[in-house]
């Protein structure tokens, strides 16, 4: 079965110097959802979310809002794993591509 891992964070990760782009663990929430032949969404994110990780195992479309559809497009290739900016309350659907 195809997943679409989604973690949600507040902060980024700081260290001696400055700040590094990956998420200051442990992240606030951890979601899956099933990548298919039709638009499926997560649930909404919290209100501390900020930014979340996505990870595919297998290239799908993604969409990002308050009612999201993902169409049948390659936004992420199999094996990928991104970095979004995200607004409260906000979604993200994936489809399969």
């Amino acid at each position: 079965m195809a997943i679409l891992v989604i973690r949600e964070y507040e902060h980024l990760m700081e260290v001696a110097g400055g700040t590094v782009p990956v998420g200051k663990e442990p992240a606030l929430v951890r979601q899956e959802v099933v990548i298919g032949g039709g638009s499926l969404q997560s649930t909404a994110f919290t209100e501390r979310t900020r930014f979340v990780r996505l990870h595919c195992d297998v290239a799908a479309g993604i969409a990002f809002g308050s009612n999201p559809t993902a169409i049948a497009v390659q936004d992420m290739a199999a094996g990928q794993t991104e970095y979004f900016g995200v607004e409260t309350g906000h979604k993200v659907a994936v489809r399969g591509a």
